[in-house]
């Protein structure tokens, strides 16, 4: 049976004993997914004394159910779309564009507000560890992942405490490594496996960027 963790330093914590090849190399960079994926990125950053900084792309919910993911969309205004949903539900061309002009803008505040006008870390030759609270549709680390190719680094490493399994399947095909604590199935909702899943807030991914000394030059 699959134990809940208790939040998300916990799955943090846990997620960096699995990592622990990572700890002290000069070439390793933690990036967590806002906001959910930085507290979880934060205790990986700290164990293993590596630099963190944040990947900013954003789910593109489905129209009238914004939970459900059609796609996701990065700072550049990339989309990367699940044709299989798109397809099923019918989903217009306008409908697309309307719901990536949205996040667009959201993901263009949080580079505002994240980062204070610092430049994100450079990645070429890097080893990334990316970084989410959990896999449902994996549409947002799909993004991650592209985007994080388009910069050459030298590896990539998802790291995630829950997801579902055929997400799984379907990305490690894609990166070096990718680490996951459970698989559960049935698998519900990401939140079904933490105690404490509340949604993170901007001030506690900016205090945590803080605490991990990302704006010290």
């Amino acid at each position: 049976m699959n134990k809940r963790f208790r939040d998300r330093v916990e799955a943090g914590q846990q997620l960096a004993q699995q990592l622990l090849i990572y700890a002290h190399h000069p070439q390793v960079i933690v990036l967590g997914l806002p906001r959910g994926g930085v507290p979880v990125a934060y205790q990986i950053a700290a164990a293993l004394q590596v630099p963190l900084d944040i990947c900013l792309v954003h789910k593109l919910g489905v129209p009238g159910d914004p939970e459900v993911a059609m796609g996701s969309i990065d700072l550049l205004g990339r989309c990367y779309l699940n044709d299989q949903i798109v397809t099923a539900l019918q989903i217009s061309a306008t409908s697309i564009d309307r719901a990536a002009a949205t996040e667009l803008r959201e993901l263009q505040r949080r580079d505002r507000v994240y980062r204070r006008n610092r430049p994100p870390i450079d990645l070429q030759g890097r080893i990334v560890i990316v970084v989410d609270d959990g896999l449902a549709t994996g549409a947002t680390m799909k993004a991650a992942i592209q985007a994080i190719q388009a910069q050459q680094p030298a590896e990539i490493v998802v790291a995630v405490p829950i997801a579902f399994s055929g997400v799984v399947h379907e990305l490690s095909n894609t990166v070096n490594l990718l680490v996951c604590l459970i698989m559960p199935a049935p698998f519900y909702a990401i939140g079904c496996w933490y105690e404490n899943f509340n949604q993170t807030t901007d001030e506690e991914v900016l205090a945590l960027l803080d605490r991990a000394g990302y704006y010290l030059d």
